[in-house]
């Protein structure tokens, strides 16, 4: 079970984007690396498709798992841990106590 999966609300704790919160749109569990909306936005230059234009387009590129957190109900970021409740494994976050 991943501690952090697609539509978690996430803030960067490093890099040029420190401090933002977006929400995850992929997690690429393999390379232990996140797509966040908003977050290391970069520009690719795109050849003419059927279905799209070509030109130069803003997209977000992955981040690193170690370099987000998940936000907690107060808004600060928290550490996940596991806990086994009524017989299922379920996401806790550190700070709060709480089922994620």
């Amino acid at each position: 079970m991943q501690k952090i999966r697609k539509g978690d609300t996430v803030v960067m704790l490093a890099g040029k984007d420190k401090g933002r919160t977006g929400e995850v749109l992929q997690v690429l569990p393999k390379e232990d690396r996140a797509v966040v909306r908003g977050v290391n936005v970069v520009k690719r230059h795109q050849r003419q498709t059927q279905t799209q234009e070509a030109g130069i387009i803003s997209k977000e590129a992955s981040v690193h798992l170690s370099n987000v957190s998940i936000i907690d109900k107060d808004g600060k970021p928290t550490r996940v841990g596991f806990k086994v409740v009524e017989g299922k494994k379920v996401r806790v976050a550190k700070r709060s106590g709480e089922v994620i």
